[in-house]
C-alpha cells in the first residue's frame, strides 16, 4: 500500500507529522507492507539559494514576539514527541534542490529509501544546520541514505528534475494543496497537518481494510 504525503523539507510540522507516521507504521506492523511516497510542494517557490539564519527570516515574516513564540512553541512540542528542533542553528534557504534529490531517490531506488533520505533531510534542516541547498552536503546525506555518490554528484550538476519538480509542486497548489503536511490514503482519506501517530495509525487500519 502507498501513503502519499505532500510536504516540504523547510516545513518544522512537515518533520513532526512524517516521524508520527513512522511512528504510526512501526504500532501497527505495517512497516514492510506500507510506502510513503514523498511529493514535492514549497512552501516559497522563490527562496533564495543563499542560505540566511531561519530565526531571522520567520521574524522578519511575523515579527519579533510571535517569532520567538512560534518556534518556542515547535521546539516543546517537538521535545514532547522525541524530535529535537535547533532553530538557533537552522538555516532558510530554496529547498528545491533537496526535493530534486528525493524525486530521484524515488525514481532511482524506490519509496523506502527516499523516506530514509527525507528523514535524513529533516534531521539536517531542523536539528543539525545543514545547507540543504548545499551540493556537496547534499551528497554526504544521499550517500547515507543509500544513494550512490557518483551519480548524486552529477544529478546535482545537471538540470534534471528541476521541471518536474517545480511542476508537481504547482499541480498540487493547482488541485488545492495549500496546507502541508498533506497525507493521502489509498481509499481516498486524507489528513492535513501533524494530529497524532494514533490517528495516522487509525487511517493506515482502515486503508488496509478497504
Amino acid at each position: 500500500m502507498n501513503v502519499e504525503v505532500y510536504s516540504d523539507i523547510a516545513c518544522p510540522w512537515c518533520r513532526l507529522g512524517t516521524y508520527q507516521f513512522h511512528r504510526a507504521m512501526d504500532a501497527t506492523g505495517a512497516t514492510p507492507d506500507v510506502d510513503l511516497v514523498h511529493r514535492p510542494y514549497l512552501l516559497d517557490p522563490d527562496a533564495p539559494e543563499e542560505p540566511r539564519p531561519l530565526t531571522e527570516a520567520v521574524i522578519e515574516l511575523f515579527g519579533p514576539e510571535q517569532a520567538e513564540a512560534m518556534l518556542t512553541g515547535m521546539t516543546r512540542l517537538g521535545a514532547d514527541e522525541g524530535i529535537e528542533y535547533r532553530f538557533d542553528r537552522a538555516v532558510a534557504v530554496s529547498t528545491l534542490t533537496a526535493h530534486r534529490l528525493l524525486w530521484l531517490a524515488l525514481n532511482d531506488h524506490g519509496a523506502k529509501v527516499q523516506a530514509a533520505l527525507a528523514t535524513a533531510l529533516f534531521d539536517a534542516q531542523f536539528r543539525d544546520g545543514v545547507n540543504v541547498a548545499d551540493h556537496p552536503s547534499l551528497t554526504d546525506l544521499a550517500e547515507r541514505a543509500g544513494l550512490d555518490g557518483g551519480r548524486v554528484r552529477t544529478f546535482l550538476a545537471s538540470g534534471n528534475g528541476v521541471a518536474e519538480v517545480r511542476e508537481q509542486a504547482a499541480t498540487a497548489r493547482r488541485n488545492g494543496v495549500t496546507t502541508v503536511p498533506r497525507f493521502v490514503f489509498e481509499n481516498g482519506e486524507v489528513i492535513v497537518g501533524a494530529t497524532s501517530a494514533e490517528a495516522l495509525g487509525d487511517a493506515l487500519r482502515k486503508a488496509a481494510a478497504g
